[in-house]
């Protein structure tokens, strides 16, 4: 798997797919460079972290969603416990908002590319 953790966040996250085919990826997350297995309806899909998802005009407001960290962190703490519990990631508010920061940077949205219009 492609990229390594950072002194500041010990995990790693890629979504396969780049330009005008999004829909096509799924994700590729590490901790501390080991490779998590994850479900199909999470490796699948995005991961609602907040952003501006929009290709023609990706610095207006009006196009953001997803929810902030604090939010993000809060919803999805149980299956975040659940499969850092499978891989031996201690489980921990720090760890959960490192993975946030982590996918956040590649999350996407159906349609973020303009591929499908």
């Amino acid at each position: 798997m492609p990229g390594v953790a950072t002194d500041s966040n010990p995990f790693f996250a890629r979504w396969t797919a780049k330009g005008s085919n999004l829909c096509l990826g799924h994700w590729e997350i590490s901790y501390l460079g080991s490779p998590l297995q994850l479900k199909p309806e999470i490796k699948q899909n995005d991961m609602g972290t907040y952003a501006i998802y929009c290709f023609f005009d990706p610095d207006d407001e009006m196009f953001a969603e997803g929810s902030r960290e604090d939010d993000w962190v809060i919803e999805n703490a149980g299956r975040l416990a659940e499969l850092f519990g499978q891989h031996d990631i201690p489980i921990s508010e720090d760890n959960m908002r490192a993975f946030y920061r982590a996918v956040n940077l590649q999350d996407w949205r159906c349609g973020s590319c303009g591929g499908c219009l």
